[in-house]
């Protein structure tokens, strides 16, 4: 029979949220397939588990997920870890547990911390819909494109960010979605000087501009979604387009009308250009 593989939450932090089940995972598997294996090894010893580990991150996964499926379908059953949190949430581990079920063999879930959840859940913004954005684009231009893309998104938001791109990247949120908008800063989850701020993203900005201590630690962004569609008016864009063009060129016409109307730029401009034939 195959072995089974075990996706283990571990903790963000406080080393007190890893949970029993997971402990008894932990000690009971052949081998640990782990992102760093310095860092799950400092967890183990802190647990006194020895379990072997191997080494799964995002340069070895490719080859790496065969020689576990390999193994796995030997028999052995494998724990798979990240440094912190649940594995494949912006994390390794996507190729092996797809590999793994592709080969018929058992994928069991040890739930337990994951920071965007974690902060989700203390933000004080709507809970019941929500998606997960992961990290944003490192490049100010890819990210701008990428906000613009979400600027119309009626679920709340959850983004993770690096501490040195805090600021500049709620510069970005408060440009695009509205200074206005609602938000949360969670830093530091579980951990000894954790932090949640709320306030608009203008505030937010503001903040992290002055403060120091905000643009420091693992940083998860929560921003309220969109008003919902339902609740704005709606434009006859082509109406629009036409009053538009009577003082304006095709594109700072097509400009003004997606900010109105929160349609797509590149369909607006074309569509100035057909009427302003």
């Amino acid at each position: 029979m195959s072995g089974t593989l075990y996706v283990v939450a571990t903790p963000i932090g406080n080393l007190a949220d890893l949970t029993p089940r997971a402990r008894e995972v932990l000690a009971s598997v052949a081998v640990i397939a782990a992102e760093d294996t310095r860092h799950t090894r400092q967890l183990l010893q802190s647990c006194g588990i020895g379990t072997a580990l191997t080494s799964l991150h995002e340069h070895n996964e490719t080859h790496k997920s065969a020689e576990l499926v390999a193994r796995l379908a030997r028999g052995d059953s494998i724990a798979l870890v990240s440094d912190a949190g649940t594995p494949l949430v912006s994390d390794p581990g996507f190729e092996l547990v797809a590999a793994a079920r592709g080969a018929g063999i058992a994928v069991v879930a040890i739930p337990g911390a994951c920071a965007a959840i974690a902060a989700l859940s203390v933000a004080g913004l709507p809970t019941d819909r929500f998606v997960f954005e992961g990290f944003l684009p490192a490049k100010s231009a890819a990210r701008s494109e990428r906000l613009e893309q979400l600027a119309r998104e009626e679920r709340t938001l959850i983004f993770y960010e690096a501490p040195h791109r805090l600021a500049e990247v709620l510069r970005d949120l408060a440009r695009i979605f509205g200074a206005e908008r609602r938000a949360s800063i969670s830093r530091e989850l579980t951990k000894r000087f954790e932090t949640t701020y709320s306030g608009t993203l203008a505030q937010l900005n503001e903040a992290a501009e002055r403060d120091s201590d905000m643009t420091r630690g693992e940083i998860v962004i929560v921003v309220s979604g969109a008003p919902s569609t339902s609740a704005t008016l709606e434009f006859d864009s082509d109406a629009l387009l036409r009053a538009l063009l009577e003082e304006l060129s095709p594109s700072q016409a097509a400009k003004v009308a997606a900010h109105v109307t929160g349609g797509k730029r590149s369909e607006l401009y074309e569509a100035a250009l057909r009427l302003g034939k």
